[in-house]
């Protein structure tokens, strides 16, 4: 594996991600169980994204400045932006699935902030693992490649197949194996996770959703991560733009909440940008996609797909 990223690059993406968790949990515990109002996701979400893209300035500078050139400097700097805006627009079909699980187990809003931010702090442990064993592996066995492509246009597929269709999690195999393992109180007991019944031990329903909320982070990072590699194979690109996508999840997530029946067309859009990015990847020894016109695309469908839902919104008029 191999990167332009200097060292103390990484030394300062790894401070910001703690700075950044530090002062994320600082604020959770001074504001204590509350609802987040739209206005406040807001807030927050254009403050993720301004650092993101601060970061994105600072990796551009570091790039002309250990290589001197401009041109890589842009190259590089564009697959950071492409790969944050997929898993941007693939972690919205996340919160979809976040969604429905909160809804299921009716978790009270004021409890959901705590368990998106532990969910947060899990998926970037998680994908950070990900992303290195994927990286070597790229790295031994190019021929992988094809096989990431492949897995990424059936995904496509599949998910255009399934939009529009209302999902559920009576049949999710793994919450089966969850209430098989763990027995489960009827109800909450405030933000924790464990309970006393009948003078027994067991967990409470926020136990189960977090560990939900897990299991979906993994099995959408099976498809995030992937699309970043078609776009660049440079480690530190892929961590840090999926790491930063993460980092803004939560707050996201409370803003698309509020307009989740806005953009019912969504998940046809990111059906197309799997499809794309899995095709690019396959042929990548024959003909090689610019990344600007990787994240041309990318872009292209998701402003298509969003205006076109809010204009066919079920309450549009």
């Amino acid at each position: 594996m191999s990167t332009v990223a200097p060292v103390w690059l990484w030394l300062v993406f790894a401070a910001i991600v703690l700075v950044s968790l530090f002062v994320d949990f600082v604020v959770l515990k001074k504001q204590g169980a509350h609802e987040v109002g739209v206005k406040e996701a807001l807030n927050w979400s254009l403050l993720w994204v301004a650092l993101s893209f601060a970061f994105n300035g600072l990796f551009w500078w570091a790039v002309h400045h250990s290589t001197g050139s401009v041109a890589l400097a842009n190259e590089k700097s564009l697959a950071f932006l492409t790969g944050y805006l997929i898993e941007k627009s693939l972690a919205v079909d996340n919160i979809f699935v976040f969604l429905m699980i909160f809804s299921y187990f009716a978790v009270p809003p004021a409890f959901q902030k705590r368990v998106l931010m532990i969910g947060i702090i899990g998926a970037i442990v998680l994908r950070t693992v990900m992303i290195l064993i994927g990286g070597w592996l790229l790295a031994q066995f190019h021929w992988i490649l094809y096989v990431f492509g492949a897995f990424l246009v059936l995904t496509g597929l599949k998910m255009w197949w399934a939009a529009g269709k209302e999902g559920s999690l009576d049949d999710n195999p793994a919450l089966k194996l969850l209430r098989r393992v763990l027995p489960v109180s009827k109800s909450f007991d405030g933000e924790k996770f464990w309970t006393v019944e009948n003078g027994q031990r067991i967990a409470t329903p926020l136990l189960m959703v977090i560990a939900l909320v897990a299991l979906t982070d993994v099995i959408f990072a099976v498809d995030s991560i992937p699309a970043i590699f078609a776009i660049t194979q440079d480690p530190f690109i892929v961590l840090t733009s999926n790491v930063f996508a993460i980092l803004g999840l939560r707050a996201m997530y409370f803003l698309l909440a509020a307009v989740a029946n806005k953009f019912h067309l969504l998940n046809y859009g990111l059906a197309v940008i799997l499809v794309f990015i899995g095709g690019k990847m396959m042929l990548i020894d024959v003909f090689k996609i610019p990344v600007a016109v990787s994240l041309g695309v990318v872009v292209g469908i998701l402003a298509i797909t969003m205006l076109w839902s809010v204009k066919t919104a079920p309450n549009a008029r």
